[in-house]
């Protein structure tokens, strides 16, 4: 069981509402007071007492670090602090999926231009993390891969990652995804250098007249540019304008 002992109150609330979301079993107690029976990770703020002889595993947090706290807790409740793997299933929006061991401890979807960052929020504190981004997309996961240039990345053959999606599931495909990527070796990979081809130029040009407001394509300089990730079409067809 998880103990909150701490008279930190915005992280005694922080971490209280996050354990709730997750349906958790825990109890709270003031700083200094013994354990209760069952206690298995105590976690507290920097300040608050905590003289438990070693018994107990211990997590100390801020109330801006309380969701990293919380996801340490729980891998120590589980038996382990298994490793942080994030696996990414690249395309316009990425999923992305957060692994502590073999549990899931958060997903999202975000456009491309936001993935890195939100990567690199949730490898910032981990020790020795590892990022699988899928080989599909092939533009996209290259992107992905240069940018990621401060983090252990492995390139993920992702055929068959992709689940059957039932009744109510639709639109966590990429998501599901991305967690079967995090449960894949992949190979180690610094970049990946990826010439666009001329259909993927071609189509990035047509996607250019398509949300033009003139009816206006890009020129080859330009999309082999978009494919590389350093313009959007849409900045793309302003350059083009000038």
């Amino acid at each position: 069981m998880i103990v909150v002992a701490t008279a930190d109150f915005e992280l005694y609330h922080e971490v209280v509402d996050l354990l709730r979301d997750r349906r958790v079993a825990f109890t709270t107690i003031e700083p200094g007071d013994d354990l209760p029976e069952g206690a298995s990770v105590v976690l507290t703020a920097p300040d608050d007492a905590a003289d438990w002889n070693g018994d107990v595993d211990h997590v100390v947090a801020m109330a801006d670090d309380a969701r990293r706290a919380v996801d340490e807790a729980l891998a120590l409740l589980r038996g382990g602090e298994g490793r942080t793997v994030v696996g990414v299933d690249p395309g316009v929006r990425p999923g992305i999926a957060v692994l502590s061991g073999e549990t899931v401890v958060a997903a999202f979807q975000v456009p491309l231009s936001d993935a890195v960052e939100t990567i690199r929020r949730e490898v910032a504190d981990a020790v020795d993390p590892l990022v699988r981004v899928g080989d599909g997309a092939r533009l996209r996961s290259a992107r992905l891969v240069n940018d990621l240039d401060d983090v252990t990345v492995e390139l993920v053959d992702e055929t068959g990652t992709t689940p059957y999606l039932g009744s109510g599931a639709r639109g966590m495909g990429d998501v599901l995804a991305a967690v079967n990527i995090a449960q894949l070796a992949g190979e180690r990979i610094d970049s990946r250098k990826i010439d666009p081809t001329a259909g993927e130029l071609q189509r990035i040009k047509d996607r250019s007249r398509e949300v033009s407001s003139d009816d206006r394509s890009i020129d080859d300089a330009l999309a082999r540019r978009v494919a590389a990730g350093d313009l959007t079409v849409e900045e793309a067809l302003d350059e083009h304008r000038s």
